[in-house]
């Protein structure tokens, strides 16, 4: 007896474990840990994945039900996967299934219909396959299924003879084109030829060619160009059976140009030592981790490249996350320009259909790269030999639901798995990645000096204080719009930087001081100029701005605040010979649109690039002179405790996007609080000195990295019920915690009211716990059992990204 365990695609909690089911006799050769199957559960077939085999099981006989159906003959998850989502399960408090599911592309959670795709001699298949492929290079997957030949298909999968291919019915189809194959018979061929009337020359002349080119297939352009015939000669010649149509797999190609070759660099010494250190740990299998602080412009990524290419002389494959998609781009090019066709791309920006074409690259090991966002962490690499978090204190790297892991943590995890190191790089470290680096938990490389030894930019302070005692009222200094007007002159470019996205922040009414608000959260909404719309970037409701005011009727309403779209208005007005290019949230909304904005910029066609946080990392553009910050506070004053870190990281990496060639670089930070250390340090651009000021705010308040913190957060509709189940939540976590632990709350969340559910939540502190965990448990099993019926919805976040 052969029976599976089985995850189900149920998120419920008494659900939150393996069943047993018994695999049926014609299964036994074909099932693997790994694979996807059918089962019966209740009175419905579900999905589910196949995490153990084993002989025995504790349900009677009469009990155990069979496996529905089979969905894959070759594993989609690999053994490592199904060991990650149990460590994810418990690390992130989330159901396996949860985890499981994260790991495959949303391609593979669609209906699709399977095909089978030869990839060798014919003669080399089993004899009982052989007559499917006579016509035909690709058969479906139904076809063996019927004449029971899934046996000796399995064993042709793993000779390579064979391959499967899925075609999804949703939109991430396997892409094909129309191809001809000529007749393997050339007496067939001949015999055509002399039916055919001595006047279809053109047809006569087609048949001969092809006599010379038995069962080859082509592309019709090129037969029509090559013979120098009509596409109505070459449908003729089809027609009589001298070939037919085949259709042929291809690769979606997520890269819209072709890159050129680059060679490697020089490295600098400082470079060089640390390459030295991260190959070492590559040879002996040392699975360390790597914290490359190197100053804005220092060659980190000619690092990485390096790094790479010795990875891969092992034979080995590398992933390389980013935090933003806009940075995709311009990473995955550079790495292109070293390893052409072995990179692969993954991220949020990509159809279904590209996502599922590049994770089937990786699965079939078509490439060594792979370079994209958080969710690239899982790809199914089966030989790591070295990972990269490029900008690792981006908080994107954190998953806002569940499962709510850090790609650095499943990043460090994956590299005790495969022995192999991993490289934190960043101009700005997470305060809790240099505490660590400072134990020797992490390893410490330093690149203090820009890679082409230019200086840093000379950064300036300018205080708005000041500007509206002068009288200026508009959002630009003296001193911003005189440098702006020298760059113009100049024909060099510049890029401004907003820490918003929108018009302006808010509408007010002058009279009454009602501010507009979202009507299911407790947010003011946000004004569009480019569609004359008001809406919430929480729920995605949106409404006309108002002509009156909705509560006391007065005309008077105003827009407050400052958005990128005000900015490139009031830049027109006092530059209108200057050419902005705008990149936030709403121009790059389009696929692609981030690729061709930096594109355009990159190739001069604009003066000033305008942006939020997706310009502040990573792009290296050398023309760039002048970085201005309009409004260095924004992020400053937001309830926090990581807003100083945030700030001063934003101000380092957007200054470090002036002078990366050999023009020196100006930044000019606008600022109402220029006394904050935040922003003093950042002019300075010096990591450690501010490093230490803010480990001594964190000591002092209780915070990481010299505590960890939880965050537990309850929501209902009703705003008594969410309150009483918070509290009972933070009973319930006195009771069973020890005094160590520090309990704060329950209290109103940031923003109380979203998406029409009241939010509270408890915030947790503590240093070593070992009851943390289990406690943890044991409050989902409540909820899980019992107050999600009540529309409770209960989330645990280990380390939140914000509070």
């Amino acid at each position: 007896m052969k029976i599976a365990e089985v995850i189900v695609d149920v998120s419920a909690y008494p659900v939150d474990r393996p069943f047993d089911y018994l695999v049926p006799e014609s299964m036994h050769e074909l099932i693997e840990c790994g694979c996807r199957v059918k089962v019966p559960f209740g009175a419905r077939n579900v999905l589910g994945f196949v995490i153990g085999i084993k002989e025995d099981t504790d349900v009677p006989k009469d009990k155990i039900k069979p496996i529905s159906t089979l969905l894959d003959i070759e594993p989609v998850l690999t053994d490592e996967m199904l060991q990650l989502a149990k460590w994810m399960k418990t690390e992130t408090i989330c159901y396996e299934i949860d985890a499981l599911q994260a790991m495959l592309p949303s391609a593979l959670r669609a209906k699709y219909e399977k095909f089978v795709i030869l990839n060798g001699n014919i003669e080399q298949l089993d004899v009982g396959l052989q007559p499917f492929f006579k016509n035909t290079s690709k058969v479906n997957f139904k076809e063996f299924e019927k004449n029971d030949l899934l046996l000796p298909l399995k064993k042709a999968l793993k000779e390579k003879l064979l391959s499967i291919e899925n075609v999804v019915k949703q939109k991430g189809n396997v892409k094909e084109i129309r191809k001809i194959k000529i007749s393997e018979d050339v007496n067939h061929l001949k015999a055509i030829d002399e039916r055919i009337s001595n006047r279809a020359k053109k047809q006569k002349e087609l048949l001969l060619w092809m006599q010379e080119r038995v069962g080859v297939i082509l592309d019709p352009d090129e037969i029509i160009e090559v013979v120098n015939c009509s596409p109505q000669v070459l449908k003729a010649v089809i027609d009589l059976g001298a070939a037919e149509f085949v259709y042929e797999e291809v690769y979606r190609n997520p890269f819209t140009k072709d890159i050129e070759k680059t060679d490697f660099l020089t490295l600098t010494d400082e470079q060089q030592v640390a390459l030295h250190k991260i190959c070492e740990a590559m040879e002996g299998k040392n699975p360390e981790t790597f914290l490359l602080h190197g100053v804005t412009g220092s060659g980190k990524t000619e690092v990485y490249l390096q790094a790479i290419q010795h990875c891969l002389k092992q034979g080995k494959e590398a992933i390389v996350l980013v935090p933003e998609i806009s940075l995709t781009p311009q990473m995955t090019n550079r790495f292109r320009s070293r390893f052409g066709e072995l990179v692969a791309v993954m991220h949020s920006g990509l159809s279904v259909g590209e996502k599922y074409d590049e994770w089937r690259k990786v699965h079939q090991q078509k490439v060594k790269v792979v370079v994209g966002a958080r969710s690239a962490i899982f790809a199914p690499f089966e030989n790591v030999g070295l990972i990269i978090l490029d900008e690792e204190h981006e908080a994107t790297y954190k998953q806002e639901d569940s499962p709510r892991y850090h790609a650095r943590d499943v990043a460090i995890w994956r590299s005790g798995y495969h022995h192999c190191p991993v490289i934190l790089g960043s101009a700005t470290p997470s305060l809790e990645s240099y505490a660590r680096a400072r134990k020797n938990v992490y390893t410490l490389l330093t690149l203090k000096e820009r890679a082409l030894k230019q200086p840093l930019p000379t950064v300036e302070v300018v205080d708005m204080r000041e500007e509206l005692k002068k009288g200026n009222r508009s959002m630009f200094s003296e001193k911003l719009v005189e440098a702006i007007r020298v760059r113009l002159e100049k024909k060099e470019q510049m890029v401004l930087f907003l820490n918003r996205r929108g018009y302006s922040s808010f509408v007010l009414c002058r009279d009454c001081g009602t501010v507009v608000q979202c009507e299911n959260c407790d947010i003011s909404l946000t004004y569009h100029r480019y569609n004359e719309k008001l809406k919430c970037h929480y729920c995605g409701f949106e409404q006309g701005v108002p002509n009156i005011c909705p509560e006391c009727g007065s005309d008077h309403i105003r827009y407050f605040g400052t958005g990128t779209q005000k900015v490139e208005e009031e830049l027109t007005k006092l530059f209108p010979e200057a050419r902005v290019l705008r990149m936030d949230v709403d121009t790059t909304k389009r696929k692609g649109s981030h690729e061709a904005i930096l594109d355009d910029f990159g190739a001069g066609k604009a003066d000033i690039l305008l942006g939020t946080q997706m310009i502040a990392k990573g792009l290296d553009f050398p023309n760039i002179t002048l970085v201005g910050v309009l409004s260095a506070d924004t992020s400053l004053h937001l309830p926090d405790f990581r807003a100083a870190e945030r700030t001063f990281q934003l101000l380092t990496q957007v200054s470090g996007r002036a002078g990366r060639a050999e023009r020196l670089g100006e930044v000019i930070i606008q600022t109402y609080t220029p006394e904050h250390y935040a922003i003093e340090l950042a002019k300075e651009q010096h990591y450690e000195p501010f490093y230490e000021r803010e480990m001594l705010m964190r000591h002092h308040a209780g915070y990481p990295p010299y505590y960890y913190i939880a965050l537990i957060q309850v929501s209902h509709d009703d705003v008594m019920i969410a309150a009483e189940y918070a509290k009972k939540c933070a009973d319930f976590l006195r009771m069973n915690l020890s005094f160590n632990v520090s309990i704060i709350g329950p209290t109103t969340a940031s923003i109380v009211r979203l998406q029409n559910r009241y939010r509270y939540q408890c915030l947790i502190k503590y240093k070593i716990e070992p009851n943390l965990i289990p406690t943890f448990l044991q409050l989902i099993k409540i909820y899980r059992s019992d107050w999600i019926k009540k529309g409770i919805i209960l989330t645990i976040d280990l380390d939140p990204a914000t509070i």
